[in-house]
C-alpha cells in the first residue's frame, strides 16, 4: 500500500515537473510570436515586453481560471522575465530576418505544438474529464496568438481561411485523449499530442492542407420573399 501511496505522489511531482517546462517552453516560443508581431507595428521596447508577455501568457491565464487553479505565472513569475527576454532578443534582432511573417508563421506552429501538450497537462494532472482535457489544450494553443493579433490589428492566425490552426490543436488534444485512454501514459499521450498538432499545422503552411469554408450562396430568382 506503501509502495503504491509513494508511485502515486512520483507521477504527480514528474507530471507537475512536465506541466512546468511546457508552459516555460510555451512562453518562450510564443513570446518571441509576439514580439516579432510587434515589430511589424514597429513599437517601442515597452510595446514589444507588453505584447510578447500579452501572446507568452495569455492562453495558459485563460486556462488557468477555467480550471480553477492559480494561474501559472503569478505561482512562478520567471514566465514574465522568460517572454521579456525574448521580446528584447527580438527587438534587436528582427531587421536581420528575410521575411519577419513567415519566421512568424512558423514560430507560431511550434508555438502551438508546444502549448496545447501544456494546456492537456494541466488538465489531465487536475483528473478532469475527456471535454474539459480538450478545452484545456485548445485555450492554451488558441487565445495567446488570437489576443496578439486583435491587439495590433493583425487579421489572427487563428481565423483564416480554411487554415488548420484551431482544428489542428483540436485533433492533437483528440491525439492525447485517445493515447492516455489506451493506457499508453502521459509522456507518450503528450508526445502524440504535439505531433499531431506540429503535422497538421506544417501541412497547412507548407503543402496548403486547408478545410472547405462556407459560401454563400444567392437566393433562387424564383424564391419566395420572406
Amino acid at each position: 500500500m506503501t509502495a503504491h501511496v509513494a508511485e502515486i505522489a512520483q507521477a504527480a511531482v514528474d507530471g507537475g515537473a512536465l506541466d512546468r517546462a511546457l508552459d516555460y517552453a510555451s512562453v518562450a516560443v510564443f513570446g518571441l510570436t509576439g514580439a516579432l508581431v510587434a515589430s511589424r507595428s514597429q513599437l517601442d521596447i515597452v510595446g514589444f515586453i507588453f505584447i510578447a508577455c500579452l501572446t507568452a501568457v495569455g492562453g495558459g491565464t485563460l486556462r488557468d481560471v477555467i480550471l480553477d487553479r492559480e494561474v501559472f505565472w503569478i505561482a512562478d513569475p520567471m514566465m514574465l522575465l522568460v517572454a521579456s527576454a525574448a521580446a528584447v532578443v527580438v527587438f534587436f534582432a528582427a531587421h536581420r530576418l528575410e521575411s519577419r511573417y513567415r519566421v512568424l508563421l512558423w514560430l507560431d506552429a511550434f508555438a502551438l505544438a508546444v502549448a496545447v501538450p501544456a494546456g492537456v497537462a494541466a488538465a489531465m494532472g487536475l483528473g478532469q474529464s475527456w471535454p474539459i482535457v480538450l478545452v484545456a489544450g485548445m485555450v492554451t494553443g488558441c487565445m495567446g496568438g488570437l489576443m496578439r493579433d486583435v491587439v495590433c490589428n493583425e487579421v489572427p492566425l487563428v481565423l483564416k481561411q480554411g487554415e488548420l490552426y484551431v482544428s489542428a490543436a483540436f485533433a492533437g488534444a483528440v491525439a492525447a485523449v485517445v493515447a492516455s485512454a489506451l493506457g499508453l501514459g502521459l509522456q507518450v499521450a503528450l508526445t502524440l499530442c504535439a505531433a499531431a498538432t506540429l503535422i497538421l499545422r506544417s501541412g497547412s503552411l507548407y503543402l496548403g492542407w486547408r478545410l472547405p469554408v462556407y459560401k454563400a450562396r444567392p437566393p433562387r430568382p424564383d424564391a419566395p420573399k420572406r
